[in-house]
């Protein structure tokens, strides 16, 4: 019997609002709640727990139970949190991300976030995207835990939060064996030299592939808004989806996102004409800033949108979009 487990799990009622002197009609319940709690505990463990919190002798038969109402049943986000809290990136963390993940791609699991139309852009963005984005969430939600018990007034900062995320996805990624050391001498030999560099990318591929990989740091406020941008460019373009692969700092201590695209041949560049009449397909309209590259929907900011980023391409000759910036608007 482990002593941590035993004392994570007494953390963990009291966290939820469990009295440490519980009613021991409520014996099922609590031990149903360690069960779905994500700690991993064993069976000898969570009952060493109630035995703790029970102030008489347990009833384990009981029929009489809480409402659902009443109680906390952890979901499957809920599972990951707290074995990350608790226990790091072990291998059981490891199968409740990957059972998370499972329930996105299957629907039978949403991302509030994202409407019906958006989650196929992030299903196609791959399962790293899907767990890259919890894992990006918990950061966010402990360190805003952490400054609320402080009794801190503020909320944290933006660079706080990309700090605390690409932390946390490095240490998830470590874990999963996605994160690549050394990446841009690893790309170079698998997939070919650099190819281009812009502000947000350096991609590299070979003559005659379908698909070019790029190594994609955050322009965004935050890592998290970075990954939630892959989800939506893939929803809105479709043509162009991009697949997260893996995770690395380049040269210059960079975070960056390992992605492939489909490689499209450029016939010419698009014109403003063009992209307006590609993006109001999309329910977009010019934003007003007087920069005739920003647009926006009543969900969405689409913005960068020059010719270097859409161009004509060349078996469909159709305007088609490789990059972007795009975020939620709220």
């Amino acid at each position: 019997m482990n002593n941590d487990n035993i004392r994570n799990g007494l953390l963990y009622l009291e966290e939820r609002g469990w009295t440490k002197l519980i009613d021991p009609r409520w014996t099922l319940d609590v031990y149903e709640e360690l069960q779905l709690s994500g700690l991993g505990l064993s069976d000898k463990e969570m009952r060493e727990v109630i035995d703790v919190v029970c102030h008489h002798e347990p009833d384990w038969n009981t029929t009489e139970h809480l409402s659902h109402k009443e109680k906390f049943l952890p979901t499957d986000l809920d599972r990951v949190f707290t074995s990350i809290k608790y226990n790091g990136f072990t291998p059981h963390t490891l199968q409740l991300i990957d059972n998370y993940i499972n329930n996105i791609q299957d629907g039978t699991r949403d991302l509030l976030r994202f409407n019906q139309p958006e989650h196929a852009g992030v299903c196609s963005a791959g399962p790293l995207l899907i767990g890259s984005l919890a894992v990006c969430d918990f950061a966010r939600e402990s360190l805003s835990a952490s400054s609320d018990a402080s009794g801190s007034k503020t909320p944290p900062a933006n660079w706080q939060i990309d700090e605390a995320q690409e932390r946390q996805l490095q240490r998830w990624a470590e874990a999963k064996g996605v994160w690549i050391p050394e990446a841009e001498e690893w790309l170079q030999s698998k997939y070919g030299p650099m190819m281009a560099q812009g502000a947000e990318s350096k991609v590299y591929g070979r003559t005659g592939d379908t698909h070019v990989i790029k190594l994609r740091t955050s322009i965004y406020a935050t890592l998290g808004r970075a990954l939630e941008a892959i989800a939506l460019h893939n929803y809105l373009f479709p043509q162009t989806i991009m697949r997260v692969i893996g995770f690395t700092r380049d040269s210059d201590g960079l975070f960056r996102i390992i992605l492939t695209q489909p490689y499209a041949e450029c016939k010419r560049l698009a014109t403003k004409a063009e992209i307006d009449a590609m993006v109001s397909e999309k329910s977009f309209s010019d934003n007003g800033d007087g920069n005739g590259v920003n647009y926006i929907s009543s969900r969405l900011h689409l913005e960068d949108m020059h010719p270097a980023n859409v161009f004509v391409e060349q078996s469909s000759d159709t305007p088609v979009c490789i990059d972007c910036i795009v975020k939620f608007r709220n």
